[in-house]
């Protein structure tokens, strides 16, 4: 299994190299139900996790968000708080300029929390997730 520091190395890798030539609000819909539809196919929702999906201008203009999954506490992967989690994550982005799972590989890596690099839970959240950081 990869250490921390080797999977900061890869996202790190991976955040400056997978780069959008372009990005439109037409491609942020394109995007997102091409993920939406891509986990609707998969094992994972076939066992009942749910995702959420939530696209942003770095300024904060939503141009895609959704939920696949039951909505509601006790009734399904996907909850209110998920939201609230998927804010915070991108708030990691907004103040890093990184993934939050870089972030928080790379804080385990050398053995910082968060609190020590001015990121403080829970009003951000570096706690994996699946974001993609991009200019746009």
């Amino acid at each position: 299994m990869p250490s921390d520091a080797e999977l900061a190395n890869q996202a790190l890798t991976e955040e400056s190299t997978l780069r959008f030539p372009s990005f439109s609000s037409s491609d942020a819909i394109t995007l997102g139900l091409s993920i939406r539809k891509r986990f609707r196919a998969s094992s994972r929702h076939g066992k009942g996790k749910g995702i959420v999906i939530c696209i942003e201008t770095i300024g904060g203009h939503t141009l895609f968000a959704c939920t696949v999954g039951d909505l509601g506490a006790g009734m399904g992967d996907v909850s209110l708080d998920s939201w609230h989690c998927v804010k915070g994550m991108i708030k990691v982005v907004n103040r890093t300029g990184h993934s939050s799972f870089y972030v928080e590989k790379g804080m385990a890596a050398i053995g910082k929390t968060p609190e020590t690099l001015g990121i403080p839970y829970p009003e951000f959240r570096c706690n994996g997730g699946g974001e993609l950081y991009t200019h746009l």
